[in-house]
C-alpha cells in the first residue's frame, strides 16, 4: 500500500482527519507510483511539499545485524558478532554498579548531563562551559548540524565517511561535498583545497570509521593552517582510546582550537553502546549554542551514571585495550596470510578490501551462514569492502577458521 496525504474537502464519506487536519489515505502501490510521477514528494493540496526531496532521497541508517536475527534466519545456535565495533568484554563493571545505584532516582527528571559535564571538565582541566553530554556522540553530532548549518552552507568531508554523519548531514538539505581517500586515509591537503566561501563544517574522524586509519599531528597541523576561523571542524574521536598512545596521533585536547568540536563516546572501549552516552568539547560559545537545541533531559539518568562510572574504571579500560591490541595483530596477520588486503587499523576493527562488490557480498553471506557477523560497507559507499570488529581471542580465531573454509580473494 502507498500513503497519500490530502487536505479535507468536506465531502461525504471522505477519510477521517489525522494530525493537523490532514487526511491520510492508503492507495494500492500502483496508484501511489502514479501519484509520485506527478510529484517527487507528497504534497498538500496547497502545493506545499510535505516531505522535502532531500529527506525522501535518504536511506535510513541500517544498524549491523543482531545475533538473534541470524540464529533465526540460518537455524544456528552459535553466532559471533563482529560487525558493530562493540566491546567483546561487555560493559564496564563500574558503569553497571553506577547504573544500579541510579535506579532509585528514575522518578526524577535528569539534569541534562550536568554531573557528567562536571566530571569531564575536572578530568580534562576545562570549564564546564566547554563540555556537552548527549545520547552518544551522534546525538551531539545531530545537534551540531541543527545549530550551525544555514541553507546556503556546505559540508565537506571524505568519500565514504562514517555513515551516521552522512545521514545526519544530508538530512539538513545542504550541499554535501567529498574528496576521495588517499591510500584509505583522509586526504587533508585535498580537503583544504576544497574549502570555499560556503564551507561551514568539515568532518574528520580520527581514527576513521570504516577504514581504521589515522592522520598524524604533522598532517593535521598543516591542514589547520588552511582552515578559515569561520569554518567549524568536527573532530570525531569515537575510537580515541585505541589510538591515543600512538605518538603520531593528534589528541585534539592538546590543541583546543576555537573552531574545533571534539566528539567522543562511551559506546566503544567502555562497552556502553546500548545505553547511548557520549560527550563533546568545544569553545564555550559553541557549547552555549548547542545547549539551546539539545533535548533538555538528555542524556538519561542511567546513561549519565554509566558514563561517570566507566570513566573511573581504569582496570577495565586496560583489559579492553590489551584484548583489542591482540585482536588487531592476530586478525591483520591471519587475514593477510589468506591473501586478503587488510587496511592497517588504529581502532577496534579491520577493513578488508575485496576485488569487487559481489565478492564482498558473497563473503558476508557465507560468513553469516557459519554464524559470523561482519559489516558489509556498501551503505558507507565502499561496496567492495567489509569491516571486521575485534572480538575475544576465541571469537577472532573462529572468524579466521570460517574464512579458511571459503574461497576468498584479495583485491591487490
Amino acid at each position: 500500500m502507498g500513503l497519500i496525504v490530502r487536505t479535507g474537502t468536506g465531502e461525504q464519506n471522505e477519510p477521517s482527519h489525522g494530525f493537523l487536519g490532514l487526511q491520510i489515505e492508503l492507495y494500492p502501490r500502483n496508484e501511489c507510483v502514479e501519484q509520485a510521477a506527478v510529484s517527487h514528494c507528497a504534497k498538500l493540496k496547497s502545493g506545499m511539499a510535505l516531505v522535502p526531496p532531500y529527506i525522501e532521497s535518504l536511506r535510513p541508517y541500517e544498524a549491523g545485524r543482531g545475533v538473534e536475527e541470524i540464529q533465526r534466519e540460518f537455524g544456528i545456535a552459535r553466532v559471533t558478532k563482529l560487525g558493530s565495533n562493540e566491546n567483546p568484554l561487555g560493559p564496564s563493571p563500574l558503569a553497571l554498579q553506577a547504573m544500579a545505584r541510579s535506579m532509585d532516582k528514575l522518578h526524577l527528571y535528569p539534569n541534562g548531563g550536568l554531573d557528567l559535564r562536571r566530571v569531564l571538565a575536572a578530568q580534562f582541566d576545562l570549564k564546564i562551559e566547554n563540555v556537552i553530554a548527549g545520547s552518544g556522540s551522534e546525538g551531539i553530532m545531530s545537534n551540531i548540524i541543527r545549530t550551525f548549518l544555514c541553507d546556503e552552507d556546505e559540508v565537506l568531508t571524505t568519500d565514504a565517511a562514517f555513515i551516521g554523519f552522512q545521514v545526519l548531514a544530508k538530512s539538513r538539505g545542504v550541499k554535501y561535498r567529498t574528496v576521495p581517500y588517499r591510500d584509505w586515509h583522509y586526504d587533508l591537503p585535498s580537503l583544504a583545497r576544497e574549502i570555499n566561501e560556503r564551507t561551514k563544517i568539515v568532518y574528520l574522524a580520527n581514527p576513521n570509521n570504516p577504514t581504521g586509519t589515522i592522520f598524524s599531528k604533522h598532517e593535521f597541523d598543516d591542514f589547520y593552517r588552511h582552515v578559515p576561523e569561520r569554518v567549524l571542524i568536527i573532530l570525531d574521536e569515537a575510537y580515541f582510546e585505541y589510538a591515543k598512545d600512538n605518538p603520531r596521533y593528534p589528541d585534539s585536547m592538546h590543541y583546543r582550537y576555537d573552531n574545533v568540536i571534539t566528539l567522543r563516546t562511551f559506546s566503544k572501549v567502555y562497552g556502553l553502546a546500548g545505553i547511548r552516552i557520549g560527550y563533546g568539547f568545544a569553545h564555550e560559545d559553541l557549547i552555549a549554542n548547542l545547549l539551546k537545541v539539545k533535548l533538555p533531559f538528555e542524556p538519561s539518568t542511567v546513561a549519565q551514571a554509566a558514563g561517570i562510572g566507566a570513566m573511573a574504571d581504569k582496570e577495565f579500560l586496560h583489559r579492553s585495550l590489551e584484548l583489542n591490541a591482540r585482536g588487531l595483530k592476530f586478525l591483520t596477520a591471519a587475514l593477510r596470510e589468506l591473501g586478503l588486503s587488510v587496511v592497517p587499523s588504529e581502532a577496534n576493527f579491520v577493513m578488508v578490501v575485496l576485488p569487487g562488490a559481489e565478492q564482498a557480498a558473497q563473503l558476508t553471506r557465507e560468513l553469516l551462514a557459519q554464524g559470523i557477523i561482519v559489516r558489509p560497507l556498501a551503505s558507507f559507499g565502499l561496496p567492495n569492502c567489509i569491516r571486521i570488529s575485534t572480538g575475544t581471542d576465541e571469537d577472532n580465531q573462529r572468524c579466521v577458521e570460517a574464512m579458511q573454509k571459503l574461497p576468498v580473494h584479495s583485491a591487490s
